[in-house]
């Protein structure tokens, strides 16, 4: 499944990035890296936001003693979801509590020139971890198979329907012809709903995990 879905996501980018550059949205591959870290940033918001709507849904719908068992499952994907916020709002918050501005002096003093090498040397440590778990989020879910093993197909099918639904209010990718953007905005979720509907197959054919089972449904 994991090479599946690394499959459709090189493959997806590859597209994209020809699309971005044929038609002109961007103007070179900088703008490209901007683009796909921009898309990354609703990406994370749209989950940060559904993803306990979605848990607590899936928690409600499960019959006891399940319920109680999902309940105490949660506290890992719920974790790994703070730590996230955590260090990706950690440079927000310094420059967001007026501590560096585009204003700043480094110079102005020698603990002002310590702080600018103590921040340098903390973002340097900290863009690694952030980055690593950027990805492992988008791949796993925010661990959510630590829930049940059908939560991440089915959260990941719904993720990308609402960010396409997103795309598709702010008029992403504005001066490619109208069939040319809707294939953009409609591929990615439906071949991830694809993928996902295949692992859901899997897991039912050849383990005999089903959604109605985890629910006691």
């Amino acid at each position: 499944m994991k090479k599946v879905q690394v499959l459709r996501t090189v493959i997806g980018l590859a597209a994209l990035t020809w699309m971005l550059l044929s038609y002109g949205v961007v103007p070179d591959a900088d703008a490209v890296v901007d683009d796909r870290f921009a898309q990354i940033r609703t990406t994370l918001i749209v989950l940060a936001v559904t993803f306990p709507v979605a848990v607590a849904a899936f928690i409600a719908a499960a019959r006891p003693p399940h319920r109680r068992m999902f309940l105490r499952r949660a506290v890992k994907p719920a974790g790994a979801l703070l730590v996230l916020v955590v260090t990706l709002g950690a440079p927000r918050l310094i420059t967001g509590l007026g501590y560096v501005t585009e204003e700043t002096d480094w110079t102005s003093s020698a603990g002002r020139v310590a702080l600018l090498f103590a921040l340098g040397a903390f973002l340097l440590w900290l863009a690694p971890f952030g980055l690593y778990g950027i990805g492992q989020s988008l791949v796993h879910v925010f661990r959510t198979a630590d829930l049940h093993e059908t939560v991440p197909p089915l959260l990941a099918a719904l993720l990308v329907w609402e960010v396409a639904l997103f795309d598709m209010i702010r008029g992403t990718y504005e001066g490619v012809p109208f069939a040319v953007r809707i294939v953009f905005i409609l591929g990615a979720p439906l071949s991830v709903t694809a993928v996902a509907m295949w692992e859901l197959r899997r897991l039912r054919t050849r383990h005999g995990i089903t959604l109605r089972g985890a629910l006691l449904r």
